[in-house]
């Protein structure tokens, strides 16, 4: 019912930029959050940077001062904007939404993930 479609992945060398895309659609209520972790090999998925409806943006620490995460809420699409990129950026970046959405007549809350878009920084 849901899906998160990404985009803007690929290859950089070292000091360049990226900027990622995600796109939520379908059986949408309303969206509280939405972020972005990443994944590298052989290591655990971890919390790039989160966008909620309200409150605090959060940056994870190694992305501070590089990394920009933004939103359009009329098109239900999160941006994260990469600068100053450096090897141990790489990984798979995928985006997730905690949002509202209908189910069996029901309305529930779900976080959803979208399939990942590839970030490698060249050194």
């Amino acid at each position: 019912q849901v899906q998160l479609v990404e985009s803007g992945g690929g290859l950089v060398q070292a000091g360049g930029s990226l900027r990622l895309s995600c796109v939520a659609s379908g059986n949408i209520i309303s969206i509280d959050s939405m972020g972005w972790y990443r994944q590298a090999p052989g290591k655990q998925r971890e919390l790039v940077a989160v966008m909620p409806s309200s409150g605090t943006t959060n940056y994870a620490d190694s992305v501070k001062g590089r990394f920009t995460i933004s939103r359009d809420n009329a098109k239900n699409t999160v941006f994260l904007q990469m600068n100053s990129l450096k090897p141990e950026d790489t990984a798979v970046y995928y985006c997730n939404a905690d949002l509202f959405t209908w189910g069996a007549s029901t309305k529930y809350r779900a976080r959803y993930w979208g399939q990942g878009t590839q970030v490698t920084v060249s050194s």
